[in-house]
């Protein structure tokens, strides 16, 4: 059993990476600004310590991190919201960097970054900018870094995108010759990808996952 700490754990992603880690026998903490989800339901919710707290504030949740063996990190936005902060660069870059950083402090063990494969369908090409540059500033940090990179994730509840583009990711996934031929840019379940991020954590075995990696494993 491992001790995770997800960041963004209240997320679309993030959600589906707490049940699974808790179904899988794992303590299971996470900090996102929300905290505990109000549109989550089921046991595996009252097994995670959620903790509501601002990423940019670590000393509001550096405790979080004690004990903690990996870190997850699934925080992203694919529409931007600058009156609010919500910038690219800020929710997708610098948070991944902060929270790296105070677990490289910790001593946590894995660091697990969730990027992506090509720019988001309906989002500017700065979405892909700053997650490649959180990627090259976390990937030499003193500890085991994983970094995942999925296409369009698809499944209930997803935020990003109309449930039509939704239904068709899903069916698209499907139908294999398809998806393969869509290469960076073909759909994943959000429930593989969660699995793929918590296999990654707990035994970290590369530290770059393409979509075709994502898709195998």
């Amino acid at each position: 059993m491992a001790r995770l700490l997800v960041v963004g754990g209240s997320g679309f992603i993030g959600r589906a990476i707490c049940r699974q880690a808790v179904a899988a026998g794992h303590e299971v903490r996470s900090v996102s600004r929300s905290g505990r989800p109000e549109i989550a339901s089921g046991r595996w919710v009252e097994a995670v310590e959620w903790t509501s707290a601002d990423l940019f504030s670590p000393h509001a949740w550096r405790d979080r991190l004690r004990g903690v063996d990996a870190v997850i990190h699934s925080v992203g936005i694919a529409h931007e919201k600058p009156k609010q902060g919500a910038t690219y660069e800020r929710c997708n870059g610098d948070s991944a960097i902060i929270t790296a950083l105070e677990a490289e402090r910790a001593g946590v063990e894995t660091y697990v970054f969730l990027s992506s494969a090509a720019n988001y369908p309906t989002a500017r090409r700065a979405y892909l900018r700053s997650k490649r540059r959180a990627e090259r500033a976390v990937e030499d940090l003193n500890m085991e870094t994983v970094v995942l990179r999925p296409g369009a994730v698809y499944g209930p509840g997803q935020p990003h995108f109309p449930e039509p583009f939704n239904w068709l990711c899903r069916l698209v996934a499907e139908i294999e010759p398809l998806a393969e031929r869509l290469g960076d840019r073909r759909p994943l379940s959000v429930d593989r990808v969660a699995d793929v991020a918590l296999e990654s954590a707990v035994d970290p075995d590369t530290r770059l996952l393409t979509v075709e990696d994502i898709a195998r494993k």
